[in-house]
C-alpha cells in the first residue's frame, strides 16, 4: 500500500523582534529554505514605493477599502504607523490554513496580540532577541541610514519591545544567523507535527491498523 497523505491544518508563524534583531533577515532565509512555507501579505493605505511590487510586498489599498476591511471583520490584526494603516487579510490566511499550507508573518508585539485572539490555535509566536543591547545597538549604527537621534530613539523602543517576550512561545537569542535559523527549521516541523494540527491521523491510524 502506497503512503497515505495524512490531512493537516496549517499554522501561521509570527516573528517579532526589535529594529536590528535579524527578524525581516530570518524571514527571508526561512522563506528560502523551504518553499512550501509562504509569507502573508499584508494591506496598506501607505503609497507604493518605486522598488515594491503590489501583491508580493503589500497590497497597497485606499483608505475607503481598508476601513471597510476593518468593519466587516476582514482583517485578523491591523494597526496604524505613523499615520498608514495595515493589516493581515483574513480570507488568504484561513483559506491557506485549512488547505494544510503553513505562512510566515513578521509583526510586532501588537499585532501578535490581535493575532492571539483572532486565531489562537493556528498561531505559533516567536520572538527574535540580540545577543546584547551593546550588539543591538551596533547594528543599528552599522547601517548608517539614521542620525544618533534616531538611533537613540530606535533603542528606547526595542528595550520597550523587549519586554513582551515572555508572551510568544519560543524564544531564540540571535547570536548566529545559522543557528538561530536551524532553530526556527526545528521549531517548524515541531509544530507540523503536533497531533491536534493533524485531524486526519484518526483515518491514517484506523488504515494502518487493518489486518
Amino acid at each position: 500500500m502506497s503512503d497515505q497523505r495524512i490531512a493537516r491544518r496549517g499554522f501561521i508563524m509570527v516573528l517579532s523582534s526589535p529594529s536590528g534583531a535579524g527578524k525581516t533577515t530570518l524571514t527571508r532565509l526561512l522563506l528560502e529554505s523551504d518553499p512550501s512555507l509562504s509569507l502573508s501579505v499584508s494591506v496598506t493605505t501607505r503609497p507604493r514605493r518605486p522598488n515594491e511590487i503590489d501583491g508580493v510586498h503589500y497590497h497597497f489599498i485606499e483608505q475607503s477599502r481598508f476601513d471597510a476591511m476593518v468593519a466587516s471583520h476582514d482583517l485578523l490584526e491591523h494597526a496604524s504607523v505613523f499615520g498608514n494603516h495595515y493589516g493581515t487579510p483574513r480570507g488568504p490566511v484561513e483559506s491557506a490554513l485549512r488547505d494544510g499550507r503553513d505562512i510566515v508573518s513578521d509583526l510586532d508585539w501588537q499585532g501578535t496580540q490581535q493575532l492571539s485572539q483572532s486565531i489562537p490555535q493556528d498561531l505559533v509566536k516567536v520572538f527574535i532577541l540580540p545577543p546584547s543591547v551593546s550588539e543591538l545597538e551596533r547594528r543599528l549604527t552599522s547601517r548608517n541610514e539614521d542620525s544618533a537621534e534616531v538611533v537613540a530613539k530606535r533603542m528606547d523602543k526595542a528595550i520597550d519591545e523587549m519586554s513582551h517576550w515572555a508572551e510568544y512561545d519560543y524564544v531564540i537569542v540571535n547570536r548566529d544567523l545559522d543557528r538561530s535559523l536551524a532553530t526556527l527549521k526545528t521549531i517548524v516541523e515541531a509544530e507540523r507535527s503536533k497531533r491536534f494540527r493533524q485531524p486526519g491521523l484518526v483515518d491514517f491510524v484506523r488504515s494502518i491498523s487493518r489486518r
